[in-house]
């Protein structure tokens, strides 16, 4: 594999990666105010990504690659609201440990890699047609 290649391949395993980070932050997102419906029910549990590296055995390039998708395990908030029907004996109904400010943090974080990884998809792809346009 040429170096203009794994170029490009570098650049699109991190463009999936950091869309697989996006659709991770989305739906953490969507469920960021979700709570149990019945008491001791659990409500959502934030989603966390890893990735990990990955060298292509052809070019020897080092791509990265979603290594899994994990639940976060940190205490539930409680909220007082004895009328919920998720209501504790207290009056306290568990709700999701996502945290908007940092979901959004991590969107901006993922989007910010993925322009860079299309840029350099791009100034790849130029460099190549540039090669071909000189060895016409």
């Amino acid at each position: 594999m040429d170096n203009l290649k794994s170029v490009l391949a570098v650049a699109a395993s991190g463009m999936k990666a950091q869309g697989e980070r996006l659709k991770v932050v989305s739906e953490n997102v969507a469920n960021a105010s979700s709570s149990g419906t019945t008491p001791g029910e659990e409500p959502y549990r934030r989603k966390v990504i890893s990735f990990e590296e990955m060298v292509d055995r052809e070019s020897g390039a080092s791509m990265v690659n979603v290594a899994d998708i994990t639940r976060d395990d940190t205490d539930f908030e409680l909220r007082y609201d004895p009328a919920h029907p998720a209501a504790n004996a207290e009056g306290f109904v568990q709700v999701s440990n996502v945290k908007t400010v940092l979901e959004m943090s991590n969107m901006r974080e993922a989007s910010r890699s993925y322009e860079a990884n299309l840029n350099m998809f791009e100034a790849g792809r130029r460099m190549r047609s540039q090669l071909l346009d000189l060895l016409k």
